[in-house]
């Protein structure tokens, strides 16, 4: 990760790697979440190991670049990381079907250091409608199952961020009712601007500074160019800086400038 990773990937020019050390250092980045993912096809199998699996990666990134990031799990640890000149690694997870329906197993993912969990990505998971539930008029819980809002509540008790980016119109009003703590949108923009179902809709961003949550606006095109004819579907479209100002923009007139900021989704290939 020391060198430009575009060149490491020449079979697939469509997915280059985009992001390493030098881009890093480029962009002026204070800190960041490594996303631990896993697809939904794991769900009902191995979902739990492949979710250990992205941790022990993640981990192993850190310590072999110990120079450039320092492992971090609050919010003191960030600004601790910044004054030594590093990049403060936390660690998210992006799909809750890899508790595997286990409040035990979401703790110990907290004890690795798991510090945000997306209740679902693009699946369903056993307590909770994703974001296709609204998009197909298809629900299976109507937002979230009695246990979805235990985890919600476990989450709080353990103090691990809830969110909604990836989840249903009904999933995220059900966690905003229920839940203690701010919640967060990780990588979600406006639907009012382009309406594609992963994102948030103008009666959840009035929600926003009731709940003292955030939402990060994501600068991927599909989310913020969208035409009615493919709004339903990703392909190779692009989107303007105007485009993203446009999102910021309407959002801060509901919500404040207080509960937004802009947020670019960056995937590393790993062989």
């Amino acid at each position: 990760m020391t060198k430009d990773m575009r060149n490491y990937f020449p079979w697939d020019p469509k997915h280059p790697s985009q992001t390493d050390v030098p881009r890093i250092k480029q962009g002026h980045l204070g800190a960041q979440m490594w996303s631990a993912y896993s697809p939904c096809f794991n769900q009902y199998k191995d979902a739990v190991e492949k979710g250990l699996d992205q941790i022990d990666l993640i981990k192993r990134f850190i310590n072999k670049y110990p120079n450039n990031f320092q492992y971090t799990t609050t919010a003191d640890g960030i600004m601790e990381a910044f004054s030594r000149g590093k990049v403060s690694s936390m660690i998210g997870m992006e799909g809750g079907h890899m508790i595997g329906s286990s409040l035990a197993v979401l703790r110990m993912f907290y004890e690795l250091g798991v510090r945000y969990l997306t209740l679902t990505h693009s699946c369903n998971t056993a307590w909770a409608d994703n974001y296709k539930a609204t998009r197909y008029n298809q629900p299976v819980f109507n937002g979230l199952s009695p246990f979805g809002e235990r985890v919600v509540g476990e989450m709080n008790r353990l103090g691990m961020m809830i969110d909604l980016a990836h989840v249903a119109l009904d999933t995220m009003n059900d966690a905003m009712d229920i839940s203690k703590a701010p919640v967060i949108f990780s990588h979600t923009s406006s639907f009012a601007l382009c309406p594609h179902r992963r994102n948030a809709p103008d009666e959840i961003l009035e929600r926003l500074p009731v709940n003292g949550g955030i939402i990060m606006v994501n600068l991927y095109p599909n989310f913020i160019n969208c035409t009615l004819d493919t709004v339903y579907g990703d392909d190779n479209r692009t989107a303007s800086i105007s485009q993203v100002a446009d999102h910021l923009d309407h959002i801060k007139s509901i919500t404040g400038p207080d509960y937004i900021i802009s947020i670019v989704c960056v995937y590393l290939q790993i062989i």
